[in-house]
């Protein structure tokens, strides 16, 4: 099985769904998260940190969470549906990696007719209010893709597996990949840029890649 595997945010759709948590609980909550955010996804700060720091601020609720799940969609790549549409004709299976939030992201992946979906659970009691997220999960950890990654391969007994992100922690399954493709419609990163084996800015751009 040949997997091609897509980090969400700023990727598949141009948000970063801990910002837009952050943004609906007011400006200066979303001041104090978005530059939490930028730290992590340049390498500045540990993503273990980053995580329990911004919710405890954010502190989500189902009614936010509901709203962003929809600004996914909203603002979802332009050439995403087409694309993956195109992936699958080439024999791909198309999986999302993400450090955000699997109840947000959902959704997205069911517009994109994504079935797997490795992601943080984030954990509301049943009124809907924050309890918790899921602080062992490998994607709230720098070094926890690659740990997925090298998962997916076993579990799909996959002959090819390619990653498609935007961010460090993306970058860092490189070693662990036949293809790293950074993107770079949203937030091109110059480390990203220098290191990927390719760079795009429109996922429509993977089809001639991946025919290589």
């Amino acid at each position: 099985m040949k997997l091609i595997v897509f980090d969400c945010d700023s990727t598949l759709s141009s948000i970063e769904g801990i910002d837009e948590l952050a943004r609906v609980k007011g400006d200066d909550i979303f001041d104090q998260v978005a530059a939490l955010t930028h730290a992590a996804m340049n390498g500045e700060v540990a993503l273990d940190e980053v995580f329990s720091r911004r919710l405890a601020i954010i502190q989500p609720d189902q009614k936010s969470c509901a709203e962003i799940a929809q600004l996914y969609i909203d603002m979802i790549e332009p050439t995403a549906v087409d694309t993956l549409n195109a992936l699958r004709e080439k024999g791909y299976t198309p999986i999302i990696l993400s450090g955000g939030f699997k109840i947000l992201i959902e959704p997205l992946a069911k517009l994109l007719g994504i079935e797997q979906i490795e992601a943080v659970p984030l954990n509301l009691d049943k009124d809907g209010n924050y309890i918790s997220f899921d602080a062992s999960y490998p994607t709230t950890y720098n070094g926890g893709k690659p740990e997925i990654i090298n998962m997916l391969k076993q579990q799909h007994g996959a002959t090819e597996i390619i990653m498609v992100g935007d961010g460090v922690s993306d970058l860092e399954t490189k070693a662990h990949v036949d293809k790293f493709i950074g993107f770079g419609r949203y937030t091109p990163r110059d480390k990203v840029k220098a290191e990927a084996n390719y760079f795009v800015y429109s996922l429509a751009d993977l089809l001639s890649i991946v025919s290589e």
